[in-house]
């Protein structure tokens, strides 16, 4: 991605991220980023592709960073709780990459889109999809039947995902390492 380019998606993604979607507009993209119209216009042709470029973004950074909070412990007890812990700490503004924390910014910009169809809440469903899957190869190692794999990566997304609402609706900072004790104990009872 040239300069321009990414200059313009990284400042689309922090004004989208910080207001939403819907209340930014492009001339603030524009102004924020001391970028040209034209050259805004060479890159996206819309401000739909503007979205897509900074869903797209995001989820490079965000998928990574999960990884790593799953890949940085061996056992998959151990890569669980790291997940939880790694969630605590963007909670609580200690995960320099993922920036000051304001909900999931998937959840927040599905929630803009209100036709299922749209290509943007597609992109966000992909999104929790390959972070489902990315979960479901840590635990799959317990060699569980497929219904209880199933339903042991369904609680752990359903934890995840409750405890990032919890902590940016409910402003529940702590609602990850409140999951922890619940994600431990599970996996113990499939060991």
């Amino acid at each position: 991605m040239n300069e321009k380019k990414l200059l313009l998606v990284k400042t689309a993604l922090r004004l989208f991220y910080s207001a939403g979607v819907n209340s930014v507009g492009i001339n603030e993209v524009l102004k924020e980023s001391g970028v040209a119209k034209k050259t805004l216009y060479n890159h996206f042709a819309s401000k739909e592709e503007l979205v897509m470029a900074t869903l797209q973004y995001r989820d490079d950074i965000f998928y990574h960073w999960v990884k790593s909070c799953l890949d940085s412990e061996m056992s998959v007890k151990q890569s669980v709780i790291a997940l939880f812990s790694g969630l605590d700490d963007w909670f609580n503004d200690r995960v320099t990459e993922l920036d000051e924390f304001k909900g999931c910014f998937f959840i927040n910009t599905a929630a803009e889109f209100s036709d299922p169809k749209s290509a943007v809440r597609a992109y966000c469903l992909q999104h929790k999809e390959k972070l489902r899957e990315l979960i479901r190869l840590k635990v799959r190692v317990l060699t569980l039947e497929p219904a209880k794999e199933m339903l042991l990566v369904d609680t752990i997304c359903l934890l995840k995902e409750g405890a990032i609402v919890s902590a940016f609706v409910g402003g529940d900072k702590e609602a990850a390492s409140k999951c922890i004790p619940t994600v431990s104990t599970l996996i113990d009872l499939e060991c």
